[in-house]
């Protein structure tokens, strides 16, 4: 599902550059690099234990996050800018990852943490 929606977030990004009339440039993200290979090794160090579920909902929400900081400064950038339809669709993606942070926190609270014994 949530493969599904970040495609949609793509569309999202590439119809706020047309909107704005810039050109997209993909660039490696340093930062979203590093929270990978640490959940990587959170899922190596708990691969056989009953916090591995637990281990993977924790670095989810890390990605999480870091994309919610992303698009909340975006958002306020468009705003104090005036672009209301990048505004716009750069609101909804934040809104699609605060929904995405709650249902792991809840799944988190209800089952992996209470699995893992914390």
């Amino acid at each position: 599902m949530h493969v599904e929606e970040t495609r949609g977030q793509i569309a999202r990004i590439e119809q706020v550059a047309r909107v704005l009339g810039e050109s997209l440039k993909r660039k490696k993200c340093k930062g979203m690099e590093g929270l990978i290979e640490e959940g990587q090794e959170m899922m190596e160090e708990k691969e056989d234990s009953s916090a591995l579920d637990a281990a993977l909902i924790a670095a989810a929400q890390k990605v999480e996050h870091y994309e919610i900081a992303t698009y909340g400064t975006l958002c306020t950038w468009a705003e104090l800018m005036g672009h209301r339809e990048a505004l716009k669709l750069l609101k909804q993606t934040l809104s699609e990852e605060e929904a995405t942070d709650q249902k792991l926190t809840e799944i988190a609270e209800s089952v992996a943490n209470v699995k893992a014994g914390w």
